[in-house]
């Protein structure tokens, strides 16, 4: 009998949210800042910022990037991953 092999996709991303209380993600890269007021993640699509009040986190398993955080969800945003010299070449083409 052959034994099953789990096959994991390394660019999956997925984002759960239960009662605004328990979050559930996946293709987590890094824990760049944590706090029971912020926490602040790079994740496959870029870096997420996470608010709320009495955050905690659960689970961390960096091998295969799943985070579970428990507390008061708020907010939770992702941020660009342009950097800011493309920005402001941007900017300043519209003043020509």
């Amino acid at each position: 009998m052959e034994g099953k092999k789990e096959i994991v996709d390394i660019n999956k991303s997925s984002l759960s949210l239960e009662n605004r209380n328990k979050l559930i993600l996946s293709g987590v890269s890094e824990v760049i800042t944590f706090d029971e007021a912020v926490i602040q993640l790079d994740t496959k699509l870029g870096k997420l910022t996470i608010k709320g009040e009495e955050l905690k986190m659960n689970k961390l398993d960096v091998q295969y990037g799943d985070v579970v955080i428990l507390g008061q969800v708020n907010s939770m945003i992702y941020s660009s991953t342009q950097s800011k010299s493309d920005k402001e070449s941007i900017i300043a083409r519209l003043f020509r």
